[in-house]
């Protein structure tokens, strides 16, 4: 290959399309991540840059690690509901997730071989809070820290929550790493209308509200939707974020890699178009 041929062919990479995911919170909804991804990682999918709130965040810190989506698969199918529900009593110690999650996706931000961060919230201030470096365990426990389930997660002197009370789908967060279109998984596009929820259900939720210290910003959902260029939404009415039974999280599963299938063509469409409005944006 000649000089001139080199010097074009890196011109070219630099111009290449690059791809983000991020991955919304939902708990035990996380199911349907992995059959997106497993639908993504059929039709060839990589991606550059990846971010996740709460149950996303565990989801993609294993992507960016390397792990596929039927590696994670078989690890949940491994862990028993005894297992995992041993600790979790109400404001239980987030050493017992981080534990957990440290088996899995242990070392710092800088091991990984994608590029990740994951959301949090700030129980004083109330603000979002872009966990990017230290320990991945820590910063997954402390994004996925939902009251009143867990206390929060101390990182560089600050107590934070779960990062779904501010950013639920952190697409912008990986537009901002450098992500030139980022598919968003929204888990909660389908959740039950308050007036359709029973007595006590509203009853419950309400007691919840009254005991977690932190409060749902207005735009937690639609400043990740905003900065989607694609968005994959699963219909997951009717399952609740704490269902870990095997059957739903397998239908949850099988709703997630459905979604993904029936999406695959508008995605690739919005892919092309995004690719023609950057070549023409560079040409100017």
């Amino acid at each position: 290959m000649g000089f001139f041929e080199r010097i074009a062919q890196l011109f070219s990479r630099r111009r290449e399309l690059t791809l983000g995911i991020a991955f919304g919170s939902g708990g035990a909804k996380g199911m349907a991540h992995l059959g997106v991804l497993k639908a993504l990682e059929e039709e060839g999918f990589r991606f550059s840059y990846v971010t996740g709130t709460s149950i996303g965040s565990i989801a993609g810190a294993m992507y960016a690690k390397g792990y596929t989506s039927d590696d994670m698969v078989k690890i949940i199918g491994g862990v028993t509901k005894r297992e995992f529900s041993k600790g979790l009593n109400p404001f239980s110690d987030p050493a017992f997730a981080e534990n957990f999650l440290s088996r899995y996706i242990e070392g710092d931000f800088d091991s990984l071989p994608i590029p990740f961060a994951a959301w949090a919230t700030d129980g004083e201030t109330g603000e979002g809070v872009l966990l990017n470096h230290g320990k991945i365990a820590r910063a997954l426990a402390a994004s996925s820290a939902i009251p009143p389930y867990f206390r929060g997660v101390e990182i560089d002197g600050r107590k934070l929550y779960d990062g779904a009370f501010t950013n639920s789908i952190p697409c912008d967060v990986c537009k901002d790493m450098g992500a030139d279109f980022v598919i968003g998984v929204d888990l909660s596009a389908y959740e039950t209308p308050e007036e359709e929820k029973s007595k006590l259900s509203r009853l419950f939720g309400t007691a919840i509200s009254m005991m977690t210290p932190v409060k749902y910003k207005p735009d937690c959902k639609s400043r990740g939707i905003e900065s989607a260029d694609f968005l994959f939404r699963p219909n997951l009415k009717g399952f609740r974020a704490t269902d870990v039974s095997r059957e739903g999280l397998n239908r949850m599963y099988e709703i997630g890699y459905a979604e993904g299938k029936r999406g695959i063509e508008a995605l690739n469409k919005a892919i092309e178009e995004k690719r023609r409005t950057l070549k023409r944006k560079r040409r100017k």
